[in-house]
């Protein structure tokens, strides 16, 4: 067998893991989660829960990546038996159909990035205009080039592809999110706009914190890119010695800061454009923050530019999981790496197709698609790894764990017992909230 790759530098696989978890999640959900939640309540609910749910799922991905060197399916084969054995598939699983509408989620943002240095965002019209740019040839077209990109960085490998890549992509997105934080803090709503992002209202958070923790819990397991198998990949390619616990902070704290810049960029523009109704979902940046640019001065400009980082920031998620299916085809058969992405780049692209071209204004297969992979299997997955090694495998996650660490002590314990309870009731709680949703969403369009 072939070595197989491994990171060239510490750096490399830090800023792909935050790359990875840099996307649409960051940029669109986070800021439109806090809209519907009660602004900095939810800003304070998820923080805690970064550190509380996300941070303890992440060493848990780490330590069975680098335990096994092998994907999430092999990984799971390796040191489960039974049905443990194979709940790598759902990690595969997820990926697979997230890339699928994801790749062209990302086609329409690079529609919208042309549009802005065409200075033709719709005032008043932002809907009708989302409406035109969803579905059709056009659509499938952008999910193609958006495709094409994702393989052809994968296909040069760790060091040569995905490392180059992220170690210019990353940096790229935190210094256009910050420009624009910048400009956004010198508009006229920026006031208002920081009291109700950065000010929390203990009354609101009292309240409503049965409804703002599981979707806090939500959003920090999301924006980490936990429960499809990205950082079991990612890990597999580190060496022993590493700090997983170093390492994960950093790649938290990093990520942290860039949703919280994206909520800098996008409140400021909505306060001052006087939208603070905001459209959810993908519709949030597609038809509330494209009016909120045909409202403000170089707001096509800023627009252009916000858009373009969106679409970096898509990209170098994308290729984390691409990187996810990749590896199993290589690890489990030996398939050269060219060959791989190319076969499995292709079959996402098509599987994509339907919710490319579909015109419908519900966007059926976006709906279907997304409530069966990121709102079931994502946390379905980490959920079954945290209860796993937290009452499985325990050994094994506190010996990887502290290969890097050296001693830890008390801390190796806390995390356990974190992973067997908090963890573990939260997703279960997610779970269910989402599987309600995503049924009475099939109902709706089903019948």
């Amino acid at each position: 067998m072939a070595q197989r790759e491994s990171w060239a530098t510490r750096t490399g696989f830090i800023l792909a893991a935050v790359g990875s978890a840099v996307g649409l999640g960051n940029v669109w959900r986070f800021p439109y989660q806090v809209g519907e939640y009660g602004g900095a309540a939810f800003l304070v609910f998820y923080l805690l829960l970064i550190a509380f749910v996300g941070f303890p799922v992440m060493m848990v991905e780490f330590a069975i990546g680098r335990y096994t060197d092998r994907n999430p399916v092999g990984a799971m084969k390796q040191i489960g038996s039974g049905v443990w054995s194979k709940i790598g598939w759902v990690f595969l699983v997820a990926g697979f159909v997230i890339l699928s509408y994801y790749s062209v989620v990302a086609g329409w943002i690079l529609q919208y990035t042309v549009i802005g240095l065409q200075g033709n965002y719709a005032a008043g019209g932002a809907g009708a205009q989302f409406a035109a740019t969803t579905g059709g040839l056009t659509s499938v077209l952008t999910h193609a080039i958006f495709m094409a990109a994702v393989i052809g960085i994968v296909a040069f490998g760790i060091q040569d592809g995905i490392e180059f890549s992220v170690k210019l992509m990353v940096p790229a997105i935190l210094a256009l999110l910050v420009g624009l934080a910048v400009y956004a803090g010198t508009l006229s709503g920026a006031g208002e706009a920081y009291a109700y992002y950065l000010s929390p209202d203990l009354g609101t958070m009292a309240a409503n914190w049965t409804e703002i923790l599981p979707a806090a819990a939500a959003q920090a397991f999301f924006t980490l890119s936990l429960g499809m198998g990205v950082m079991i990949t990612y890990a597999s390619y580190l060496g022993e010695d590493r700090n997983l616990a170093k390492d994960g902070v950093i790649i938290v704290g990093l990520d942290t800061l860039i949703a919280f810049t994206a909520g800098l960029v996008a409140f400021p523009i909505l306060f001052t454009a006087d939208l603070t109704e905001t459209t959810d979902g993908p519709g949030f940046i597609f038809v509330s923050l494209s009016e909120a640019f045909s409202n403000i001065p170089l707001g096509g400009v800023l627009g252009a530019i916000f858009f373009a980082t969106v679409s970096i920031a898509a990209l170098s998620s994308a290729i984390s999981i691409m990187e996810v299916v990749t590896s199993y085809l290589i690890d489990e058969y030996g398939v050269d790496r060219k060959v791989a992405v190319g076969a499995l780049g292709t079959a996402i692209f098509l599987l994509g197709v339907p919710v490319a071209y579909d015109q419908s204004a519900s966007l059926v297969w976006l709906v279907v698609y997304d409530g069966i992979a990121n709102q079931i299997l994502l946390i379905l997955g980490g959920l079954l790894l945290a209860i796993f090694v937290g009452w499985f495998a325990t050994d094994l996650g506190l010996e990887e764990l502290d290969k890097g660490v050296r001693d830890l002590g008390a801390w190796g314990q806390a995390w356990i017992w974190i992973l067997r309870v908090p963890v573990i009731v939260l997703l279960l709680v997610v779970l269910w909230q989402n599987a309600t949703g995503v049924y009475e969403s099939f109902v709706g369009i089903f019948g």
